[in-house]
């Protein structure tokens, strides 16, 4: 008995392959989507235009997406609804490797997808799969047909008709959510010069680290220099990984409220940004070790970007959607990275410290500034007039225990977080409440302002510090009078 080696169309059963297909995995219609601009951005298009429609309210929604890009050839055109059908099949310099992104993302969404091309200002071409179609026994139609002349010198469209998985009931939800999406995996194009559309509005770039983000007048910095991890490639190579933290200003953002900061992405967009070729594939608590996530790191941000010929240390899938980091990856940067984390989640909890500790220590000094006059004037260049006070906290030598200068009428007291002294002097008080443990840190306070005024007073006036106790003395009782 003879046997013969299977043909490929054996190995398939295309109407059930069709509808398996549209399970493939894209976790919301902004990844499939994406599968789309990714292919306009290697067509070196410098514009994307997204479309989205509905022919009244019971019709499922229809989306064009059309781009400026270098179009097809009517070969390319041909193959490009072809399930790895690919010219750059396993590429590794761009976004699309293995063909299956337009097919795949289009069917997961729609049950009938149209590609048309032109080039040179010549006539549109057009192929098309259609679900029902295929289920019902038909042939796709991958011939490519010939329609009218192209509107643009060359470039691509691509329709979804029957759109059936868009979940959203208004389409103003989802052009909301796509520009919020899009304008983040596209951030960088888009701050490059990328102009991409929803419905002709231009989509803004969302950038999670905050550092190109204005609110209240300030942004994210960088937390230190950038890290570079050199890691083997597959083919024998090798390829750098560029990882990058930022803190969120906590004394300028930690008063507003929790609307404002969630709408400003202060709030719940904490995590780890992963970007490959430049563009985001996905974002949250990855290559952190074993440290978990809290709430105080929602306020520093990280973004991990690589080069595409380290797809298999970052397991990258089909659909580029999310990572499986790979054991080599993890040891080479997975330590790092937590131990970094760890650090700047003690930062936060610092910043939101000292931010409490300048709050309460503001009370302190309206009464030393409304003590002030009744005080003996202290020369100094620049404006006349009472002193101003400032109480704060922050990391100083270890001998010292605290910092004071005056300039520009303004009295700077900065206690040595770091110096025992603190601890002693802090801590108790924190852990008793209502107005005793107020009214003894102001008194506290005072002692400690009315110590750094006394020395000031007699440095400038160039009498000897054995006069200190009694002028600290005389100044501290007319502070105490105040509150």
């Amino acid at each position: 008995m003879s046997r013969h080696a299977p043909r490929v169309d054996d190995l398939l059963v295309s109407s059930n392959f069709i509808r398996a297909v549209r399970e493939s995995g894209y976790v919301s219609i902004s990844t499939a989507l994406a599968e789309l601009v990714d292919n306009s951005l290697q067509a070196s298009a410098s514009e994307v235009a997204i479309r989205i429609s509905r022919d009244g309210a019971d019709a499922l929604p229809e989306i064009v997406v059309e781009d400026n890009g270098c179009g097809m050839s009517k070969a390319e055109l041909e193959i490009c609804l072809r399930f790895g059908g690919s010219s750059r099949f396993d590429a590794r310099q761009s976004f699309g490797r293995f063909g299956m992104g337009l097919p795949a993302a289009s069917l997961s969404q729609a049950r009938r997808v149209e590609v048309t091309a032109w080039r040179h200002g010549g006539y549109e071409r057009t192929v098309a799969l259609d679900v029902d179609a295929i289920v019902a026994g038909s042939d796709p139609t991958l011939v490519a047909h010939r329609g009218p002349r192209g509107t643009s010198a060359s470039g691509c469209r691509v329709r979804w008709m029957q759109c059936d998985r868009i979940e959203y009931r208004r389409l103003v939800w989802l052009d909301r959510s796509l520009h919020r999406e899009l304008g983040r995996m596209y951030r960088r194009f888009i701050a490059s010069g990328l102009r991409l559309t929803i419905n002709g509005t231009p989509v803004e770039a969302v950038d999670p680290t905050m550092l190109t983000a204005e609110v209240e007048g300030a942004s994210a910095r960088l937390a230190f220099e950038q890290l570079h991890y050199e890691l083997e490639t597959v083919g024998g190579g090798t390829a750098i990984v560029t990882v990058r933290f930022a803190m969120l200003p906590v004394e300028r953002w930690h008063h507003l409220d929790n609307v404002t900061k969630r709408r400003a992405g202060i709030v719940g967009s904490g995590g780890v940004s992963i970007l490959r070729a430049g563009r985001e594939i996905a974002s949250g608590w990855y290559l952190m070790g074993g440290k978990r996530k809290e709430n105080y790191d929602d306020w520093w941000r990280c973004e991990v970007e690589f080069d595409p010929r380290l797809d298999e240390h970052f397991g990258i899938t089909i659909n580029k959607q999310g990572i499986r980091p790979s054991a080599t990856l993890r040891e080479a940067i997975e330590p790092e990275l937590e131990s970094i984390a760890r650090m700047l989640n003690a930062r936060v909890r610092q910043a939101f410290e000292d931010v409490k500790f300048q709050a309460a220590a503001e009370a302190s000094c309206r009464i030393a500034a409304a003590a002030d006059p009744d005080l003996p004037v202290i020369s100094a260049p620049g404006r006349p007039g009472a002193i101003q006070y400032r109480l704060g906290s922050e990391a100083l030598p270890i001998e010292t225990m605290f910092h004071s200068a005056l300039a520009d009428r303004t009295l700077d007291l900065t206690m040595n977080a770091d110096h025992p002294a603190f601890a002693a002097l802090y801590q108790p008080l924190q852990a008793i409440e209502g107005e005793a443990a107020a009214a003894l840190r102001t008194s506290l306070e005072l002692f400690l302002l009315s110590f750094a005024r006394s020395a000031v007073q007699l440095e400038r006036a160039g009498q000897p510090l054995d006069d200190l106790v009694h002028t600290w003395s005389s100044t501290y009782g007319r502070m105490l009078q105040k509150s």
